[in-house]
Protein backbone atom coordinates (compact mmCIF):
# COMPACT_ATOMS: atom_id res chain seq x y z
CA UNK A 1 0.00 0.00 0.00
CA UNK A 2 1.43 3.21 -1.12
CA UNK A 3 1.56 5.99 1.42
CA UNK A 4 -0.23 8.29 -0.18
CA UNK A 5 -3.30 5.77 -0.49
CA UNK A 6 -6.29 4.95 1.71
CA UNK A 7 -7.90 2.03 0.58
CA UNK A 8 -6.55 -1.51 -0.30
CA UNK A 9 -5.03 -1.22 -3.41
CA UNK A 10 -5.40 -5.52 -4.60
CA UNK A 11 -8.83 -4.80 -4.38
CA UNK A 12 -8.99 -1.98 -6.75
CA UNK A 13 -6.72 -3.14 -9.42
CA UNK A 14 -5.05 0.14 -9.20
CA UNK A 15 -0.87 0.73 -9.43
CA UNK A 16 -1.18 3.04 -6.74
CA UNK A 17 0.34 0.86 -4.39
CA UNK A 18 3.41 -0.60 -6.13
CA UNK A 19 6.44 1.43 -5.17
CA UNK A 20 8.40 2.39 -8.08
CA UNK A 21 11.12 3.65 -6.54
CA UNK A 22 14.49 1.66 -7.92
CA UNK A 23 15.65 -0.69 -6.14
CA UNK A 24 19.37 -0.40 -5.07
CA UNK A 25 21.04 -4.22 -5.47
CA UNK A 26 24.67 -2.94 -4.69
CA UNK A 27 25.47 -5.83 -1.64
CA UNK A 28 27.94 -4.39 1.45
CA UNK A 29 31.21 -5.66 1.52
CA UNK A 30 32.41 -7.79 4.94
CA UNK A 31 31.87 -6.04 7.86
CA UNK A 32 35.24 -5.75 8.43
CA UNK A 33 36.59 -4.69 5.77
CA UNK A 34 37.26 -0.91 4.97
CA UNK A 35 37.59 -0.48 1.13
CA UNK A 36 37.61 3.50 0.50
CA UNK A 37 37.69 2.97 -3.99
CA UNK A 38 36.55 0.23 -6.16
CA UNK A 39 37.78 0.51 -10.00
CA UNK A 40 36.75 -1.96 -12.18
CA UNK A 41 38.94 -2.88 -15.71
CA UNK A 42 36.85 -4.03 -18.57
CA UNK A 43 36.90 -4.78 -21.96
CA UNK A 44 34.29 -5.55 -24.72
CA UNK A 45 36.78 -8.51 -25.93
CA UNK A 46 39.07 -10.72 -24.60
CA UNK A 47 42.92 -10.48 -25.32
CA UNK A 48 43.36 -7.13 -24.94
CA UNK A 49 45.31 -7.05 -21.87
CA UNK A 50 42.77 -6.11 -19.63
CA UNK A 51 44.64 -8.40 -16.64
CA UNK A 52 47.69 -6.88 -17.48
CA UNK A 53 45.94 -2.86 -16.93
CA UNK A 54 44.82 -4.55 -13.86
CA UNK A 55 48.49 -5.43 -12.19
CA UNK A 56 49.59 -2.10 -13.54
CA UNK A 57 47.57 0.24 -12.28
CA UNK A 58 47.63 -1.80 -8.73
CA UNK A 59 51.51 -1.61 -9.10
CA UNK A 60 51.86 2.02 -9.77
CA UNK A 61 48.98 2.98 -7.17
CA UNK A 62 50.66 1.29 -4.54
CA UNK A 63 53.76 2.94 -5.45
CA UNK A 64 52.10 6.36 -4.44
CA UNK A 65 51.65 4.86 -0.97
CA UNK A 66 48.02 3.59 -1.45
CA UNK A 67 47.56 0.30 -0.23
CA UNK A 68 46.23 -1.70 -2.78
CA UNK A 69 43.76 -4.92 -3.79
CA UNK A 70 42.67 -6.64 -6.92
CA UNK A 71 39.77 -8.95 -7.02
CA UNK A 72 40.39 -10.97 -10.53
CA UNK A 73 36.40 -11.64 -11.49
CA UNK A 74 37.78 -13.43 -14.31
CA UNK A 75 36.87 -16.66 -12.46
CA UNK A 76 37.60 -18.90 -16.05
CA UNK A 77 40.86 -17.03 -16.54
CA UNK A 78 42.25 -16.04 -13.97
CA UNK A 79 46.12 -14.39 -14.45
CA UNK A 80 46.47 -12.49 -11.36
CA UNK A 81 48.49 -14.45 -9.57
CA UNK A 82 50.44 -16.18 -12.07
CA UNK A 83 51.43 -12.17 -12.54
CA UNK A 84 52.53 -11.45 -9.62
CA UNK A 85 54.16 -14.53 -8.44
CA UNK A 86 51.52 -15.04 -5.79
CA UNK A 87 51.25 -18.26 -3.89
CA UNK A 88 50.27 -19.86 -0.64
CA UNK A 89 46.92 -21.02 0.56
CA UNK A 90 43.91 -18.43 2.10
CA UNK A 91 43.78 -18.22 5.31
CA UNK A 92 40.42 -17.32 7.14
CA UNK A 93 38.36 -17.81 10.01
CA UNK A 94 34.64 -17.36 11.16
CA UNK A 95 34.61 -13.57 10.46
CA UNK A 96 35.79 -14.34 6.83
CA UNK A 97 38.69 -14.85 4.54
CA UNK A 98 41.43 -12.82 3.84
CA UNK A 99 43.20 -12.40 0.89
CA UNK A 100 46.98 -13.36 0.06
CA UNK A 101 49.50 -10.45 -0.13
CA UNK A 102 51.90 -10.08 -2.74
CA UNK A 103 55.81 -9.34 -2.45
CA UNK A 104 55.34 -5.33 -2.11
CA UNK A 105 51.54 -6.06 0.00
CA UNK A 106 49.31 -6.03 -2.75
CA UNK A 107 46.10 -8.16 -1.61
CA UNK A 108 44.90 -10.62 -3.70
CA UNK A 109 41.76 -12.80 -4.40
CA UNK A 110 41.87 -15.23 -7.13
CA UNK A 111 40.36 -18.57 -7.67
CA UNK A 112 44.03 -19.75 -8.91
CA UNK A 113 44.65 -19.48 -5.14
CA UNK A 114 41.59 -21.57 -4.26
CA UNK A 115 42.38 -24.49 -6.60
CA UNK A 116 44.68 -27.58 -5.69
CA UNK A 117 45.85 -27.09 -9.03
CA UNK A 118 46.53 -23.50 -10.94
CA UNK A 119 46.03 -25.55 -14.52
CA UNK A 120 42.74 -27.07 -13.25
CA UNK A 121 39.76 -25.52 -15.24
CA UNK A 122 36.98 -24.18 -13.66
CA UNK A 123 33.84 -25.96 -15.62
CA UNK A 124 30.78 -23.78 -13.78
CA UNK A 125 27.96 -22.10 -15.51
CA UNK A 126 27.28 -18.00 -15.23
CA UNK A 127 24.90 -18.01 -11.93
CA UNK A 128 27.73 -19.91 -9.94
CA UNK A 129 30.79 -17.81 -11.30
CA UNK A 130 28.58 -14.72 -10.41
CA UNK A 131 27.57 -16.13 -6.80
CA UNK A 132 31.47 -16.88 -6.51
CA UNK A 133 32.74 -13.05 -7.42
CA UNK A 134 29.69 -11.81 -4.68
CA UNK A 135 30.99 -14.68 -1.83
CA UNK A 136 34.80 -12.70 -2.90
CA UNK A 137 33.29 -9.29 -2.07
CA UNK A 138 31.57 -9.77 1.25
CA UNK A 139 33.53 -13.35 2.35
CA UNK A 140 36.73 -11.79 2.36
CA UNK A 141 38.07 -9.47 4.30
CA UNK A 142 39.59 -6.50 2.83
CA UNK A 143 41.69 -4.69 5.41
CA UNK A 144 42.48 -0.82 5.03
CA UNK A 145 42.31 -0.70 1.39
CA UNK A 146 43.05 2.47 -0.20
CA UNK A 147 41.68 1.23 -4.22
CA UNK A 148 40.59 -2.27 -4.94
CA UNK A 149 41.21 -3.03 -8.57
CA UNK A 150 38.47 -5.21 -9.94
CA UNK A 151 40.12 -7.46 -13.16
CA UNK A 152 36.43 -7.85 -14.97
CA UNK A 153 36.34 -10.94 -17.30
CA UNK A 154 35.82 -9.88 -21.05
CA UNK A 155 32.47 -9.11 -22.06
CA UNK A 156 29.06 -7.41 -21.09
CA UNK A 157 27.87 -11.21 -20.21
CA UNK A 158 26.42 -12.55 -16.20
CA UNK A 159 29.49 -11.26 -13.96
CA UNK A 160 30.47 -7.91 -15.61
CA UNK A 161 26.57 -7.30 -14.99
CA UNK A 162 26.73 -9.33 -11.42
CA UNK A 163 30.04 -6.97 -10.59
CA UNK A 164 28.26 -3.57 -11.67
CA UNK A 165 25.17 -4.32 -10.15
CA UNK A 166 26.41 -5.71 -6.25
CA UNK A 167 29.72 -3.67 -6.24
CA UNK A 168 29.62 0.03 -5.85
CA UNK A 169 31.94 0.92 -8.30
CA UNK A 170 33.61 4.87 -8.10
CA UNK A 171 34.32 4.40 -12.03
CA UNK A 172 35.43 1.75 -14.67
CA UNK A 173 38.98 1.89 -17.39
CA UNK A 174 37.89 0.51 -20.65
CA UNK A 175 41.10 -1.05 -21.92
CA UNK A 176 41.41 -1.56 -26.09
CA UNK A 177 43.34 -2.27 -29.08
CA UNK A 178 44.78 -0.69 -32.25
CA UNK A 179 42.30 -3.02 -34.23
CA UNK A 180 39.44 -1.90 -36.27
CA UNK A 181 37.35 -3.53 -34.50
CA UNK A 182 38.00 -1.62 -31.75
CA UNK A 183 35.55 1.46 -32.16
CA UNK A 184 32.62 -1.71 -32.21
CA UNK A 185 33.94 -3.12 -28.71
CA UNK A 186 34.25 -0.12 -27.38
CA UNK A 187 30.41 1.58 -27.81
CA UNK A 188 29.63 -2.03 -26.18
CA UNK A 189 31.35 -1.34 -23.32
CA UNK A 190 30.63 2.59 -22.66
CA UNK A 191 26.56 1.54 -23.62
CA UNK A 192 26.95 -1.40 -20.84
CA UNK A 193 28.55 1.46 -18.11
CA UNK A 194 26.26 4.09 -18.87
CA UNK A 195 23.35 1.70 -18.39
CA UNK A 196 24.72 0.72 -15.03
CA UNK A 197 25.26 4.18 -14.31
CA UNK A 198 28.77 3.56 -13.55
CA UNK A 199 31.25 6.20 -14.62
CA UNK A 200 33.86 5.69 -17.49
CA UNK A 201 37.47 6.94 -16.52
CA UNK A 202 38.88 6.52 -19.75
CA UNK A 203 40.48 4.27 -22.14
CA UNK A 204 43.64 2.48 -21.98
CA UNK A 205 45.30 0.78 -25.41
CA UNK A 206 47.30 -1.99 -25.25
CA UNK A 207 49.47 -3.00 -27.60
CA UNK A 208 49.57 0.01 -29.15
CA UNK A 209 53.12 0.60 -30.86
CA UNK A 210 56.75 -1.34 -30.79
CA UNK A 211 59.69 0.81 -29.88
CA UNK A 212 63.06 -0.70 -32.07
CA UNK A 213 65.41 -0.61 -29.35
CA UNK A 214 68.10 0.55 -32.06
CA UNK A 215 67.13 3.14 -33.69
CA UNK A 216 64.10 4.18 -31.11
CA UNK A 217 61.46 4.49 -34.23
CA UNK A 218 57.60 3.55 -33.28
CA UNK A 219 56.46 0.72 -35.21
CA UNK A 220 52.26 0.41 -35.38
CA UNK A 221 52.54 -3.28 -35.51
CA UNK A 222 48.71 -3.97 -35.13
CA UNK A 223 47.75 -1.03 -37.46
CA UNK A 224 47.61 2.60 -37.01
CA UNK A 225 45.89 3.57 -33.37
CA UNK A 226 42.32 5.17 -33.50
CA UNK A 227 42.17 5.62 -29.93
CA UNK A 228 42.39 9.11 -30.09
CA UNK A 229 39.68 9.60 -32.24
CA UNK A 230 37.37 7.11 -30.22
CA UNK A 231 37.94 8.80 -26.83
CA UNK A 232 36.83 12.24 -28.84
CA UNK A 233 33.81 10.55 -29.90
CA UNK A 234 32.95 9.18 -26.59
CA UNK A 235 33.87 12.36 -24.48
CA UNK A 236 36.35 10.36 -22.98
CA UNK A 237 39.81 10.72 -21.83
CA UNK A 238 42.95 8.34 -23.20
CA UNK A 239 44.49 7.23 -19.93
CA UNK A 240 47.31 5.30 -21.49
CA UNK A 241 49.28 3.66 -24.48
CA UNK A 242 50.99 0.72 -23.45
CA UNK A 243 54.17 -0.32 -25.82
CA UNK A 244 54.11 -4.04 -27.31
CA UNK A 245 57.47 -4.89 -24.66
CA UNK A 246 59.10 -8.55 -24.65
CA UNK A 247 60.80 -7.42 -20.92
CA UNK A 248 57.40 -6.20 -19.47
CA UNK A 249 55.64 -9.47 -20.79
CA UNK A 250 58.66 -11.81 -19.47
CA UNK A 251 58.96 -10.17 -15.78
CA UNK A 252 54.65 -11.16 -15.91
CA UNK A 253 55.25 -14.65 -17.32
CA UNK A 254 57.83 -15.25 -13.97
CA UNK A 255 55.76 -13.43 -11.92
CA UNK A 256 57.22 -10.49 -11.37
CA UNK A 257 55.06 -7.59 -12.49
CA UNK A 258 56.29 -5.84 -8.91
CA UNK A 259 59.62 -5.12 -10.39
CA UNK A 260 58.86 -3.39 -14.07
CA UNK A 261 60.76 0.17 -14.44
CA UNK A 262 57.63 1.74 -16.04
CA UNK A 263 53.91 1.16 -15.76
CA UNK A 264 53.14 3.62 -17.86
CA UNK A 265 50.06 4.41 -15.21
CA UNK A 266 51.47 7.29 -14.20
CA UNK A 267 48.99 9.50 -15.76
CA UNK A 268 45.56 7.29 -15.17
CA UNK A 269 46.90 6.71 -11.49
CA UNK A 270 46.98 10.38 -11.30
CA UNK A 271 43.57 10.86 -12.84
CA UNK A 272 41.97 8.86 -9.43
CA UNK A 273 44.39 10.48 -7.06
CA UNK A 274 43.11 13.75 -8.38
CA UNK A 275 39.63 12.79 -8.44
CA UNK A 276 40.06 11.63 -4.66
CA UNK A 277 41.65 15.08 -3.85
CA UNK A 278 38.58 16.77 -5.35
CA UNK A 279 36.09 14.63 -3.71
CA UNK A 280 37.44 15.34 -0.46
CA UNK A 281 37.43 19.36 -0.70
Amino acid sequence: MAETCNHDCGSCGTTCGQDTRKKDFHEAPNELSTIRHVIAVVSGKGGVGKSLVTGLMAVAMSRKGKHTGILDADITGPSIPKMFGTKGEVRGNQAGAYPVRTADGIEVVSMNLLLENSTDPVVWRGPIISGVVKQFWHDFIWEDIDYLFVDMPPGTGDVPLTVMQSIKLDGIIIVTSPQELVSMIVEKAVKMAEGMKVPILGLVENMSYFECPDCGKRHEIFGHSHIEEIAKSYGLDVLARIPIEPQLAAKCDAGQIETVADTHMQDAVQKLLDREEKAAD
